[in-house]
């Protein structure tokens, strides 16, 4: 199954450049493709032809890198633009203007052929759309760029494009038409007041923690920075972390953007490594605009900034300081247990040395003394000796060991 498309290949804005050119400005496929081809007679093999496209002057090329002007509204010019056929035959070419765009990766760009120009591109007019150019050739075509008078101040951006109409087959094996372009860009500035402005929009942040609970995680932000003045402008973006109450705040710088036409946008992504994990964290993306080439901005622009948050929860931390008092509650535990068993061990020795004095050297039991005698001090008497005479001892012989009722016993007999 044929299928055509009109994919354009390779523009490459400045000198001479083979077919197929590795481009870095690549137009879009366009949706419903035409095939445009200069004459009605087959187009010549692409990888037979190689040209260029350079701005010129009526005597030749003059090495200008690309056609730069500064004009007021109403204003109109002419100039040349030279296109070289390097090869060995004749080429027959398509010569327009179209308007350039900023793809989503910050590249240079212009519309694809089927799209009409509404801006510098439709400010061009060329004297033939089709150009035929004899083998190691040049011819230097003139064309006049008029700036309409309700024209917008500020930067105007498009290109003069060569292009050369040719088939191929892709990776599907399908037959396609491929529109092979190469061009010279144009950059006109209007005077009037300049509005350089960029501006910060869809800002996605992301915290990707570390299985290290000793390292911080990566947080990667991704946002559109979009040209809403009217200068083309370039910038470094900054990305600001920062946890609650601004704690560990820290900032990082990316890579510094390309080229941003007026009305342009890109996507780009800012990454932080080592962040700590604050459970909530503040991301804060900024862009400060930065004038193209030798261009001056007075005063000095505002940055472009947006604001997210994004959850960071520690879990290799948590897990760590969960460890961490698991053991300090285990030894404490043991702690405790071996201070129980050594109270236990004192209490169980002291209990056993008590029962061991209580004890004859013969195992006999030692008679332990209820009560005391009451004090014959008490009856106003003297004192017990500290060893008392048994009772048998002192009814001895003696007056003092007689008993007075045995005495009033004899006297009554008599």
């Amino acid at each position: 199954m044929r299928l055509l498309a009109t994919i354009a290949v390779g523009i490459a804005l400045l000198g001479v450049v083979p077919v197929p050119p590795a481009s870095a400005l690549a137009a879009p496929t366009p949706a419903t493709p035409p095939v445009t081809q200069g004459t009605s007679s087959p187009a010549p093999s692409p990888a037979a032809a190689t040209w260029g496209v350079a701005p010129s002057s009526a005597r030749g090329p003059n090495g200008r890198p690309a056609f730069s002007y500064k004009l007021d509204p109403g204003a109109n010019l002419t100039d040349y633009v030279g296109v070289t056929n390097h090869s060995n035959r004749p080429l027959t070419l398509n010569l327009y203007a179209s308007d350039a765009v900023t793809t989503t990766r910050g590249g240079f760009d212009l519309l694809a052929a089927d799209r009409k120009p509404t801006d510098v591109g439709s400010w061009v007019r060329l004297p033939s759309r089709t150009l035929t150019i004899p083998s190691t050739s040049r011819l230097d075509v003139p064309f006049t760029l008029t700036v309409p008078r309700n024209a917008t101040p500020g930067d105007h951006a498009g290109g003069i494009v060569a292009s050369l109409a040719g088939t191929a087959v892709d990776a599907q094996g399908n037959q396609v038409a491929v529109d092979h372009r190469v061009g010279a860009r144009i950059y006109l500035r209007v005077t009037g007041e300049l509005q350089p402005t960029l501006t910060v929009e869809d800002l996605r942040v992301r915290h990707t923690g570390s299985a290290n609970p000793l390292a911080g995680g990566t947080v990667t932000a991704t946002f559109t920075v979009r040209n809403t003045g009217n200068v083309r402008l370039s910038g470094r973006p900054v990305l600001g972390v920062s946890g609650p109450f601004g704690l560990a705040r820290r900032s990082v710088a990316g890579a510094a953007l390309p080229e941003i036409l007026p009305g342009g946008e890109l996507t780009t992504t800012v990454r932080m490594a080592g962040v700590p994990p604050l459970f909530r964290l503040t991301t804060n993306a900024t862009i400060t605009p930065a004038a193209m080439g030798d261009q001056v901005l007075d005063p000095p622009p505002r940055a472009g900034t947006a604001q997210a948050a994004v959850w960071a929860v520690p879990w290799p931390q948590l897990a760590l300081l969960a460890l961490l008092i698991l053991a300090g509650w285990a030894l404490i535990a043991a702690r405790r247990r071996r201070a129980a068993q050594f109270a236990r061990a004192v209490a169980a020795a002291r209990e056993e040395g008590r029962a061991q004095a209580g004890r004859a050297p013969d195992g006999q039991d030692i008679p332990v003394a209820v009560g005391r005698q009451p004090s014959a001090a008490a009856d106003g008497g003297s004192a017990p000796d500290d060893h008392p005479m048994p009772d048998a001892d002192r009814s001895g012989p003696g007056p003092d060991n007689r008993h007075p009722t045995t005495d009033n016993t004899r006297k009554d007999e008599k």
